[in-house]
């Protein structure tokens, strides 16, 4: 069953979709900012904000709410392909 606290779709910034996909991986904020080289208190003020603007209440509940939304892919699970401008033109 689907939570009524999912139910909104929201727009994420380019920065927030990149840092959506590392915490999905399992990557802490430490490890996020390294990777992205950041600072580690950039990610918790890009994370906080993904989490008011997803009204999630934690990491777990904002990559259930990626997966369902299909913002993140784990493991080619919830993945889909676009159709490319030809096959949507036939």
């Amino acid at each position: 069953m689907t939570s009524a606290k999912f139910q909104n779709p929201v727009s994420l910034s380019g920065r927030e979709m990149q840092i959506l996909d590392l915490v999905s991986t399992g990557l802490t904020n430490l490890e996020i900012a390294q990777k992205l080289e950041i600072s580690k208190r950039t990610v918790d003020n890009h994370i906080s904000n993904i989490l008011t603007k997803t009204k999630t209440d934690n990491r777990v509940e904002l990559v259930r709410w990626g997966l369902q939304w299909g913002k993140v892919c784990l493991d080619d699970v919830n993945c889909c392909v676009l159709p490319s401008d030809s096959e949507v033109a036939s």
